[in-house]
């Protein structure tokens, strides 16, 4: 059911499990024990970075499967994308799987926008069992953004680290402990920044308004939220996002972090200025924050993606980058 002006309340959605995979300098962070796979290396049993992260997704979701018992004519549907051209590596992925794909892209951001669609429609009975993915890797995301690791061009500290990692979760309509609640769809706002080695700029007034808008259409406060959980602002947008609440009254400083900022030990690992990529809130999420929910640690969480929506010939053309942000409710029953 539509809500505001931007906002979803959704009725019997609920989280049944999840799985995350995750590539060696995460194995290596704060959150290490709550990934399901860790690997070693970034070829992640491949011998291309591409098929590393193949590789990811097609772990979680034999991981996922395995997890919640079904069979391929079991679930609707698989909802998801990542950062390569044409969403790619979701579509390779799952073309071993005799299920349909939607696949969907918000750049760093395509974690919640799965989840809204595959809440979407479960909510509106069209579907019983879907799995969410979302992936992103550190190699491919060079690759196709900036240059080949290979290439060793040095980078300002203001720039985000792409996460090597995927994350999966089965949306159902049979009931568990985590319900999905609500959800808030982004628009598009552009802050008309340029500087493609600092995306937390881009983002942070894109997830202010998402954030603002959801608190509105939905009736609450900021405080109804133990976590207010952004995707990938960094260190450089997670101030700025907290500065531009504040100017219009909402004060999240006290319950908000950031998935970029979770997964890594910026003081012990070099990742500039944090985590980014659409594999960083996905495992962030279906890892941490679910062991989070389930241990009763978390009640209420609101997760707002963050995405930057542009592409290297754009910034070639010296154009700004417009960004996005969708929110996902959470809550323990």
């Amino acid at each position: 059911m539509k809500i505001g002006n931007n906002s979803l309340k959704f009725n019997g959605v609920y989280i049944k499990d999840s799985s995350t995979a995750v590539g060696p300098l995460e194995s290596a962070g704060p959150l290490k024990d709550y990934f399901d796979y860790r690997f070693p290396d970034l070829y992640c049993n491949a011998d291309s970075w591409e098929k590393a992260e193949i590789n990811l997704v097609k772990t979680c979701i034999d991981d996922l499967i395995k997890k919640t018992n079904l069979s391929d004519t079991e679930i609707d549907f698989i909802v998801g994308g990542d950062l390569n051209n044409q969403d790619a590596v979701t579509n390779y992925a799952v073309r071993d799987y005799n299920i349909p794909l939607l696949g969907v892209y918000s750049a760093c951001a395509t974690s919640a926008e799965a989840m809204i669609v595959a809440s979407s429609l479960v909510d509106s009975a069209n579907a019983k069992n879907i799995i969410v993915t979302s992936s992103s890797h550190n190699a491919t995301a060079e690759r196709q953004y900036r240059n080949p690791t290979e290439y060793g061009g040095a980078r300002p500290d203001s720039a985000t680290f792409t996460v090597t990692g995927a994350g999966t979760c089965l949306i159902t309509n049979q009931k568990s402990d985590i319900k999905i609640e609500s959800a808030t769809i982004g628009r598009v706002l552009d802050a008309k920044q340029k500087d493609a080695n600092d995306m937390g700029s881009a983002m942070a007034p894109a997830a202010s308004q998402t954030i603002k808008v959801h608190l509105e259409d939905l009736g609450r406060s900021a405080e109804y939220y133990d976590l207010i959980l952004t995707g990938d602002l960094s260190s450089v947008g997670k101030p700025i996002l907290i500065d531009i609440l504040k100017e219009q009254e909402i004060d999240i400083e006290h319950n908000h972090n950031d998935c970029g900022l979770l997964i890594y030990d910026r003081k012990k690992q070099n990742v500039f200025a944090g985590g980014s990529g659409a594999g960083c809130s996905s495992a962030v999420t279906f890892g941490y924050i679910m062991s989070m929910l389930r241990e009763n640690k978390l009640k209420k969480v609101l997760l707002v993606a963050t995405g930057a929506l542009m592409n290297p010939i754009m910034i070639f053309q010296k154009e700004s980058i417009p960004a996005i942000a969708h929110a996902v409710s959470l809550e323990k029953i």
